[in-house]
């Protein structure tokens, strides 16, 4: 497999950046319910970031030419790995974010990013469908759940990142 490290460095200019956060969708296409249910938690979102599992890109079209970063996950196809990295490493109001598909909290994952990206501030991940907003040994584990059709969870959800001085990080519940 093929490890694709990008390193980015944004900020939506003074104050605070508000980051849109969503894993799992597993659609096939562009998603008018997808779109109509991020619509308004998602406005005035600086940036959105999809912790894999899209299965395909066009899901990102909800967005209409936003700002968006992506990861790819274990259920996308080919094509989707071969233009998405597996991991993506922000730096974001000086705060140091690491989004991949399938991680969580553990300590041997404290050492191994300590040991390859340095300070991390905070790990986005996907994979299980399952939301998670915990800081454990001073870095917040963000999971959003799964945005679409949440089988392991009683809703859909997704996540806000508010990130200014501080960042904190919060589990919407996603409803038509």
């Amino acid at each position: 497999m093929l490890q694709a490290v990008i390193i980015a460095s944004y900020c939506a200019g003074v104050g605070r950046v508000k980051i849109g956060v969503i894993s799992d969708t597993h659609l096939r296409g562009y998603d008018e319910r997808l779109r109509r249910i991020l619509e308004h938690p998602f406005r005035g979102a600086d940036l959105i970031l999809h912790a894999g599992d899209l299965t395909d890109l066009a899901v990102l079209d909800v967005f209409d030419g936003r700002e968006v970063r992506a990861v790819y996950g274990n259920a996308d196809p080919p094509m989707v790995r071969h233009l998405l990295p597996d991991q993506l490493v922000l730096d974001v109001m000086g705060f140091r974010l690491v989004l991949n598909h399938a991680s969580g909290p553990s300590s041997m994952l404290d050492m191994m990013m300590q040991e390859k990206y340095g300070r991390v501030d905070c790990l986005i991940f996907g994979h299980t469908h399952l939301p998670f907003n915990k800081v454990e040994r001073g870095i917040l584990y963000f999971n959003p759940g799964s945005a679409t059709g949440n089988r392991f969870f009683p809703v859909n959800t997704g996540g806000l990142l508010d990130i200014g001085k501080t960042f904190t990080g919060e589990i919407i519940e996603l409803a038509d």
